[in-house]
Parts: C-alpha cells; sequence; structure tokens
C-alpha cells in the first residue's frame, strides 16, 4: 500500500471515509437523487456486463496507457471535478492535484471548489491542471474566471451542461446538508461524533483563514461554502445554448470538452459546433434519476460521432473493470469522482495515490484476463449481458 494507505479497494476505502466524515458530508458524497435509481443502475449495469476470457494469449504485462485529445497518457483515468474536496481535508483540492501529479493522471479543478486556481497551481507544481467551468449570469465575471485558469496554464477546459435545474436530493434534505446549511441538534451531534474530521479539517480552517469559502468568486461576493451566494450576477446560468457554445469556442483557444452528455444527437452537435471532446456522463447518479446510463448510450454515441473523437465516460466507476467497461463501450477515457474522494477521506494524498494505484492495477488484471495486450483490444473482446447467459 502506498504511503500507509489502508484499504485494499474502493469498498473499504468508502467504509473508511464513512468512518471519518460527517454523515452528512459523507451522504452528500456518496447518495444519489430521488429514489436513487440512476445510481442502483449504474452499479447493476457494471455488474450484469462480463467478459469472456480468452486463453492461449500469451499477455502478461498488458498496457494501460491511453491515447485521447492527440497526446498519450499513462492510463486513461482522470480525476473528475468535485466542488467539496477540500471539505474532506483540509486542502483537499491541494492534496488531490499532487496525487494525480504523482500517478500521472490530469486534475480537474472545479468552478465551486474552495481552492483557487492560482492556489492550486502554486502548490501543485507539475500537475496537469484542467478547469471546469460553470457559467455565471454575468458572462463578464465569467470570461475573467477563463482568463485566470489560462493564466496558470490551464490548456482543458471542461464545461458541464447537464443540470438545469436543482436535484432533487433527498438526504442532503433531511441531514440538513444543502446551500445554505441548515443547523440543527442533529448536524451538531452529527459533528461530535466525528471528531478527528470536526478538528483536523475544520478545526484546521478555523485556526488559520476562517471557513471555507468559494475561491473562485470575487473577494467581495465569495461566501462560506456553506451559505448561498446572493449577488445575482453570480447565480449559475444553467440553461445553455449552441450560442453560447459557439461564443465560448471562440473565446478558449485550447481544448474545449462538454460534460453531462447522453444523446448521441447532442454528441454530434457538440463536435460540429467545433469542441474537442465530450463527456458522457450521467452525474454519478446524482442529477436526474431516470437518466440512461452512459455504459448503455456509449456505443451509438461512438457510432454517431465516428472512431477518431474524444469520448470519455464517467458515473459509478468504482472498479477498474468497471472503468474497462466503459473502454470497451467506445469511451477513450475515464473521471473518477467519488473513488478519489474516499481514498483522499481514508488517507489523504497518498490514499488517493493508493485509489488510483489499486484501480490501475485492476484495469490491467482485467486486460490480462482478456488476453488484451493494451486498451484498444478492449474493444474486441466479448461482452456478454448476464441475462443473455441466463437464457441461455
Amino acid at each position: 500500500m502506498a504511503g500507509g494507505a489502508q484499504f485494499l479497494d474502493f469498498a473499504e476505502a468508502r467504509e473508511q471515509a464513512k468512518s471519518f466524515l460527517p454523515r452528512a458530508l459523507f451522504d452528500y458524497i456518496d447518495r444519489g437523487t430521488e429514489a436513487e435509481s440512476a445510481l442502483k443502475a449504474l452499479h447493476h449495469g457494471f455488474a450484469t456486463r462480463r467478459i469472456v476470457p480468452r486463453v492461449l494469449r500469451p499477455v502478461s504485462a498488458p498496457d494501460v496507457a491511453a491515447r485521447y485529445l492527440g497526446a498519450t497518457h499513462k492510463c486513461p483515468f482522470v480525476i473528475a471535478p468535485t466542488a467539496l474536496a477540500g471539505m474532506v481535508r483540509h486542502d483537499g483540492e491541494v492534496l488531490m492535484a499532487r496525487a494525480a501529479g504523482q500517478a500521472g493522471l490530469p486534475f480537474v479543478v472545479a468552478t465551486q471548489s474552495s481552492t483557487s486556481i492560482e492556489q492550486i497551481s502554486a502548490n501543485a507544481p507539475g500537475s496537469e491542471l484542467w478547469f471546469q467551468l460553470y457559467v455565471w449570469q454575468d458572462r463578464c465575471e465569467t470570461w475573467k474566471l477563463l482568463e485566470r485558469a489560462r493564466a496558470c496554464g490551464v490548456e482543458t477546459l471542461v464545461l458541464t451542461v447537464d443540470t438545469p435545474a436543482s436535484p432533487k436530493k433527498i438526504h442532503n434534505r433531511r441531514n440538513g446538508f444543502g446551500v445554505p446549511l441548515q443547523p440543527s441538534i442533529t448536524l451538531a451531534l452529527d459533528l461530535m461524533l466525528h471528531p478527528r474530521w470536526t478538528l483536523g479539517v475544520m478545526g484546521s480552517y478555523l485556526m488559520r483563514n476562517g471557513f471555507p469559502s468559494y475561491a473562485h468568486y470575487p473577494g467581495d461576493v465569495a461566501k462560506a461554502v456553506t451559505n448561498s451566494i446572493r449577488d445575482p450576477r453570480f447565480a449559475l446560468d444553467t440553461v445553455l445554448d449552441p450560442d453560447f457554445l459557439k461564443d465560448l469556442r471562440q473565446r478558449w483557444p485550447h481544448k474545449l470538452l462538454i460534460k453531462g452528455v447522453l444523446s448521441a444527437a447532442d454528441a454530434v452537435e457538440i463536435f460540429d459546433l467545433g469542441c474537442d471532446g465530450v463527456v458522457v456522463s450521467a452525474h454519478g447518479g446524482r442529477n436526474l434519476d431516470s437518466a440512461v446510463r452512459p455504459l448503455d448510450v456509449l456505443p451509438r454515441i461512438r457510432e454517431a460521432v465516428g472512431p477518431d473523437k474524444t469520448l470519455f465516460a464517467d458515473s459509478g466507476v468504482r472498479r477498474g473493470s468497471d472503468a474497462a467497461k466503459l473502454l470497451a463501450a467506445g469511451a477513450d477515457g475515464v473521471l473518477l469522482g467519488r473513488a478519489p474522494l474516499y481514498g483522499l477521506a481514508a488517507s489523504g494524498a497518498h490514499g488517493v495515490v493508493e485509489m488510483i494505484e489499486q484501480l490501475r492495477e485492476e484495469l490491467r488484471l482485467l486486460l490480462a484476463f482478456a488476453g488484451a495486450e493494451d486498451i484498444s483490444a478492449l474493444r474486441q473482446t466479448e461482452w456478454i449481458m448476464e441475462s443473455a447467459l441466463r437464457q441461455g
């Protein structure tokens, strides 16, 4: 295990995160929306897709390198943007960026992060930073934010487009964990029952710089992450259109990815508008509870956009074999959301590195059993749905 991390897989890291984090924060990360049918479907989809192993194919050291956006990377993983990494551990975004750099992965900095792109860049030298954009109502301020990202060397922008309305997250409401935060006896007891987090994370913030805030908002607007932004100029513009995308494409000179796509028609339109890639995503089962699974729509999206376009995928990945199934279905890379957060909660930056290494090793194992010498060979392997096996 790397650096003293004390877990052997996603499930063990999740249990350690559950023990360390207050229940309200853990549920915010872990749970889905409404009846959580989308979240359950994501896991069921991976569990019921089975590979047909091949033998007499001497593949002892499969290559897990991935090629996307015109370059070759050590593996197909990217650490996805997550707004509350800084609440999981003190300076959590910096720890995640350092871990990503050590593991050779890009790290996507979130608009809603509690550490600014400038601070992350300065404290995680050598890490490949991407930036995730939520668009503000004030376009001038949005463009200023993009310039800040460019000034820090960001060359890949990820625009999230899949949240036209606020999802119904029942567990957050029940726990009083929302924006603004709802103080309660239950929440106070929750903090008391998790002293390592309360003292180690929140105590560190309060002793140094005060309660963490939305670091990318101007100083006169930024609020603590538990409070809502009241200035209407900085409300999120959740309903974007092709004209906005054209404008953004003209303003951003580097790689541009659109995150939150599940429709083949949308993917085709996005590439026609000049974007460099699409992230096929169900937002981790955290947005629309009736949404389809990326695993199910990836093949039709790949067929629609052709073999040369860059497709990423995410949502529900807990093992390297889950990632392999997305890659086999047409993805070039896989974004990781909950997995690195649980590693972070369990063991800080060491836990993030350990989680990545375990997922990478699980991916390598599946390639070996499949007789696939590299990731591209996964698309030539035979996959069967569990229901088809029962019928047979």
